[in-house]
C-alpha cells in the first residue's frame, strides 16, 4: 500500500480546509499574541541587566489592541470553526511527505550479515509561542530552525562513513550517572557546592548508557513529541525532508473527531523515517482531562519496510506516543498504556503478512512519568515493562547506573551551565548538576518527593524507547549495541532528548 501524501480525499475539500483556516487565524494569531506577553526567565533576566521595563510597556501598549483584534475577529473565526468543524470528517489524521532522494539505505537481505538500527526520541516543546511560554520557552521560529539543524548536523559526515557502522559515543563511566532518588534538599539549588565527577564502582561497569552532545549520525528513525504548532511541523518537515525520505506528520484528529471532547491541538507526535513507510494509523486517547484534554494526545503506530528475506518482507514497527500530563492522573495514564498496548496488537495483526521477518518492535514517547517517584508507583508496574523491554531499566523504583532522568527543572533551562550542548552534557555528567537542573521526583500530587532518599541522584527520566523482540521464520538476535542521552537540543527543550541503537544478527542455526 502506498500512502496518500494529503489527509483529505480531493483538492476541494483541502481547498474549503484552508479557507477555514484562513478565518480562524486573526483570532488565533491575537490570542497567541496576548499569551506571549508573558517573559521567559531568559528575557526576565536580560532586562533586568538592561534595567528596561520594556516588557511592562509592552503589555500596556499592545496588550489593549491585541484584546481588541480578538474581540473584533470573533465572528469571522465563528464562521471559520463551523466550516472547520464538519471538515475534520473527511481529514485522515495525519499527513504524509515523501521525498525521493539519491542516497537511500541499502536494503536488508537475509539470510546474510546482520544490521543495525538507531532511533531517536525527543519532545521539542513546538507550542505556539504564548503557550510555550508556560513552559519557559518562545520563538517557535527560531527554535524550529534551530532543532531542525540539530537533528541533521551530522549528515554531512554520515555519507562518508559506513552506514551501519557504531555512531554512537564509546561507553564511557560517567561519574555519577547512578540512579537512585534524591534528599528533600536536591530540589533546592546549592551554588556553593563543589562539584567532583565520580566513578561508580558497581558491577556491570558503565553498561551501553551514556551521555552525548550530537546527535548520532544516520539515524534511522526520529520521533518526536510536541509538535504541535502546525506551522512548526510543517517547516520542520521541510528541514527534515532532505535527508528522510518518509515522514509522518501533522498526526490527531481536530474538532469532535475520533475523541471525546472538542480537539484544539493535535497529538504533537512526528515521524520521520529513511525506510519506506508502509501502513501508519493513528488512534486517539478517549480519557484526557484537564488543559490535556484539548490536545489529542493519542498513539501513533508505523510499519516499514526494511528488507527481504527468502522472498519475503522484511518489517519494523515503531509506536510513538505521549502521555497525560498532568502529574495527579496516574490512573489515565495507566489505562492510556494498556490501549496504547492493545492498539498496537490489533495494527501488527492487520498488518501482517504470512512469512514477515519481525526485525524490530520500538515503542517510544513521552511517558510523563519516571521509575524513581512514589508518585508514579502505579505506572511503573504496568505491564508494558514485562511486554516491552526498557534498556536503562533494572525493575520498579531501580535504573541502572548509568540512567539519568531526561525532564529539566524548566525554570533553569536557559541558565548557562545548560545553555549549549557542550554544557549541558559536562553539568548532567556530574552529579550535583543533575541535583540542580533535573526535575526532581515526585509525590502523588505532584509536588517535590520529601522523603526521597540522597544520594547518588538520577533525576526523572519520563522520555522512553523501549523494544521487543519477535519469532520470525528466520530468528535474530537483539542487543542494545548503544544507548544515549542527548544534550543537542539544550535551550530548546525542557527534555533531553534519547537514543537507542539496536544491533540484529541471524542468529546462529
Amino acid at each position: 500500500m502506498v500512502l496518500r501524501e494529503s489527509p483529505f480525499p480531493n483538492r476541494l475539500v483541502s481547498g474549503l480546509y484552508s479557507l477555514a483556516q484562513y478565518l480562524l487565524f486573526p483570532s488565533y494569531w491575537a490570542a497567541d499574541c496576548l499569551l506571549d506577553l508573558r517573559e521567559t526567565t531568559a528575557q526576565r533576566q536580560q532586562n533586568r541587566r538592561q534595567h528596561c521595563p520594556c516588557c511592562s510597556l509592552r503589555g500596556l501598549l499592545t496588550g489593549p489592541w491585541l484584546l481588541l483584534l480578538l474581540l473584533l475577529s470573533m465572528p469571522v473565526a465563528l464562521l471559520g470553526l463551523l466550516l472547520w468543524l464538519p471538515l475534520q470528517a473527511a481529514r485522515r489524521p495525519f499527513a504524509y511527505k515523501h521525498t525521493e532522494l539519491s542516497r537511500h539505505p541499502e536494503l536488508w537481505e537475509l539470510p546474510g550479515k546482520g544490521r543495525a538500527f538507531s532511533f531517536v526520541s525527543a519532545n521539542v516543546c513546538l507550542l505556539p509561542d504564548g503557550l510555550a511560554k508556560f513552559s519557559n520557552l518562545g520563538e517557535m521560529w527560531q527554535r524550529v530552525a534551530r532543532i531542525g539543524q540539530r537533528l541533521t548536523q551530522g549528515e554531512a559526515s554520515a555519507g562518508s562513513a559506513s552506514p551501519r557502522t557504531s555512531q554512537f559515543l564509546p561507553p564511557i563511566k560517567y561519574g555519577a550517572t547512578v540512579s537512585s532518588p534524591p534528599r528533600p534538599e536536591s530540589c533546592a539549588r546549592r551554588r556553593d557546592a563543589s562539584v567532583v565527577i565520580e566513578v561508580p564502582d558497581r558491577e556491570g561497569g558503565a553498561g551501553p548508557g551514556g551521555i552525548s552532545a550530537p546527535f548520532p549520525p544516520d539515524v534511522d528513525f526520529v520521533c518526536l513529541q510536541e509538535v504541535f504548532d502546525q506551522r512548526a511541523a510543517a517547516r520542520l518537515c521541510r528541514l527534515l525532508s532532505p535527508h528522510y525520505e518518509h515522514i509522518v506528520y501533522d498526526v490527531g484528529a481536530y474538532g469532535l473527531q475520533g475523541c471525546s471532547a472538542l480537539k484544539l491541538l493535535n497529538s504533537g507526535l512526528f515521524l520521520a523515517s529513511r525506510y519506506p513507510v508502509l501502513a501508519a494509523q493513528y488512534r486517539c486517547y478517549p480519557n484526557g482531562s484537564r488543559e490535556d484534554a484539548l490536545s489529542a494526545k493519542g498513539l501513533l503506530s508505523v510499519q516499514v519496510q526494511l528488507g527481504t528475506a527468502q522472498g519475503h518482507r522484511i518489517v519494523g514497527y515503531l509506536n510513538c506516543t505521549h502521555l497525560h500530563a498532568p502529574a495527579a492522573d496516574a490512573q489515565i495514564r495507566y489505562d492510556q498504556l494498556t490501549k496504547g498496548l492493545s492498539w498496537v496488537r490489533l495494527f501488527q495483526d492487520t498488518q501482517r503478512q504470512r512469512g514477515d521477518v519481525v526485525a524490530f518492535d520500538v515503542f517510544c514517547g513521552d511517558f510523563n512519568f519516571d521509575n524513581c517517584s512514589a508518585g508514579d508507583e502505579l505506572e511503573q508496574t504496568h505491564d508494558i515493562f514485562h511486554q516491552y523491554q526498557d534498556p536503562c531499566r533494572v525493575g520498579p523504583r531501580q535504573d541502572k547506573p548509568w540512567a539519568i532522568g531526561t525532564l529539566l527543572n524548566y525554570l533553569q533551562i536557559h541558565e548557562e551551565a545548560v545553555s549549549t550542548p557542550e554544557n549541558m552534557k559536562r553539568t548532567l555528567e556530574q552529579e550535583e548538576g543533575r541535583r540542580t537542573y533535573l526535575a526532581c521526583p515526585i509525590l502523588q500530587d505532584g509536588r517535590p518527593d520529601p522523603s526521597a532518599p540522597g544520594s547518588p541522584w538520577e533525576g526523572r527520566r519520563i522520555d522512553y524507547i523501549l523494544y521487543r523482540k519477535h519469532r520470525a521464520p528466520i530468528s535474530l538476535t537483539t542487543e542494545v549495541e548503544k544507548f544515549s542521552f542527548i544534550t543537542q537540543l539544550a535551550d530548546c527543550s525542557d527534555h533531553v532528548a534519547v537514543g537507542l541503537r539496536l544491533l540484529l544478527n541471524p542468529a546462529p542455526q
